[in-house]
């Protein structure tokens, strides 16, 4: 054997040693490797799921439903139980609605235990296998902001025209379809809430506002789509939704709701919307006009459905204190306030009516906003403000399309730069115009 042929054949078994070396060591560190992956895989316990509950008696049914359902749910995978937390029992704070000023208490309660903070709204359905192989495609150590993505076709009033030159770069959340921040967004969101001197301002859309806070204007993540976030039934959904307008029986007699329509321009110098407002409710509980068990007050340019309308109320208990409609809120971060919206509609029961009439809360003068009067002392007297999606304090063209495509409207507000009429007969009517009255 020559000596080249000696060099060569040494070479080859070296080669052939360094490769057996490799694989013993692959399969040394193999395990190790699986046991990593195992470590950061995430499991339903390191999931909270926060359903966005109300305190009014048909939705804090349904959200406890929704809650037994999940429990259950995750029973049957065997895979362990997430914490669920129905969003109106986490404090006394009627402002938690509006997730910002709830963070904190969820941080300090789960932030050290869990991955991910999941969201979702009392009608929305989970598949707890699907939401987990979701959530492990996202390294749960990082900065995660999930959800269906959203966009506005236009500059958008509520919205503050955010984004005017090109509304449709920004992303927010359908909230109905579930979104998750994961537990390092969390903790940020908390240090920031707490640590910062925060502008108390209005809280008009939740989604949107929520976004714009993560985002920070660019300073934290934007929205991330995932597809298997969903409101209408698909293959491979890990959410889904049911709906706004919920069956709950026959709808309500035409005479048990009493329409009042706020108007009449020569006036308004003089009685202002509080003083009209606080008339209008007096009228209500008097002898002048039949008894009804629910007041609807509205704008003079407010387009509305009145059998949409009965049929949602329902589901509501007229003898319990009920304010319901679009809820907005004023200062929410500073222990502010919730009300419902005057121009999308304000339904109250007589209960309500009673309760506050009954009270030393009123106008602090004629001209004064009514909807915030009534927000502010419904919130003194402990009367929780029930939001329905389904009335709009601005126009169609103010929202998502495909948010609101997938609802069945009740109200919207305001005439100007469109046909009221087309808009009527496109978003709200689904009956022959006789059976409206």
């Amino acid at each position: 054997m020559s000596n080249r042929d000696v060099f060569y054949g040494c070479r080859l078994v070296a080669v052939l040693l360094i490769c057996l070396d490799v694989f013993a060591g692959d399969k040394h560190t193999g395990p190790d490797n699986a046991a990593e992956h195992r470590k950061h895989s995430v499991e339903l316990e390191d999931v909270v799921i926060g359903i966005q509950s109300q305190r009014n008696s048909y939705h804090a049914r349904r959200s406890g439903q929704r809650k037994v359902e999940i429990l259950q749910q995750a029973a049957r995978l065997g895979q362990g139980v997430p914490v669920v937390v129905l969003l109106h029992e986490l404090s006394q704070y009627e402002g938690d609605w509006s997730i910002l000023p709830a963070l904190p208490r969820l941080f300090a309660k789960y932030g050290h235990s869990a991955s991910w903070l999941f969201f979702i709204e009392e009608e929305t359905e989970v598949t707890l296998s699907a939401l987990l192989e979701v959530l492990n495609r996202y390294p749960a150590q990082e900065e995660w902001f999930l959800g269906k993505r959203l966009r506005d076709n236009e500059a958008s009033i509520i919205h503050h025209y955010a984004f005017s030159e090109d509304p449709s770069s920004f992303g927010y959340p359908d909230t109905a379809a579930g979104w998750a921040l994961s537990a390092p967004l969390l903790k940020r969101l908390t240090e920031r809430i707490q640590s910062e001197n925060l502008k108390s301002d209005f809280t008009i859309d939740l989604k949107h506002e929520i976004a714009l806070f993560i985002w920070e204007e660019g300073h934290g993540p934007k929205l991330t789509a995932v597809p298997e976030f969903c409101t209408e039934p698909r293959d491979g959904c890990a959410t889904t939704f049911t709906t706004y307008l919920p069956d709950c029986g026959d709808p309500v007699s035409k005479n048990d709701v009493f329409v009042a329509v706020k108007t009449c321009q020569k006036f308004h110098s003089d009685r202002g919307h509080c003083g009209k407002t606080f008339a209008i409710l007096r009228r209500f509980l008097s002898k002048a006009v039949p008894k009804a068990d629910w007041l609807l007050i509205v704008d003079d340019d407010t387009l509305i459905s009145l059998p949409r309308l009965r049929q949602l109320l329902r589901c509501y208990n007229p003898k319990e204190a009920v304010s319901l409609g679009e809820r907005y809120g004023y200062g929410l971060i500073q222990k502010g306030y919730s009300y419902t919206t005057g121009g999308g509609g304000m339904v109250l029961s007589r209960t309500a009516v009673s309760r506050l009439l009954s009270s030393s809360c009123g106008c602090y003068s004629d001209d004064a906003p009514d909807d915030m009067v009534l927000g502010r002392c419904f919130t003194t007297l402990g009367v929780p403000i029930t939001h329905s999606p389904l009335f709009h304090q601005a126009r169609p063209d103010d929202y998502s399309e495909e948010m609101i495509s997938t609802q069945h409207a009740i109200s919207f507000h305001k005439h100007w730069n469109v046909d009221p009429v087309a808009v009527y007969r496109y978003w709200l009517q689904d009956t022959r115009p006789r059976d409206e009255l």
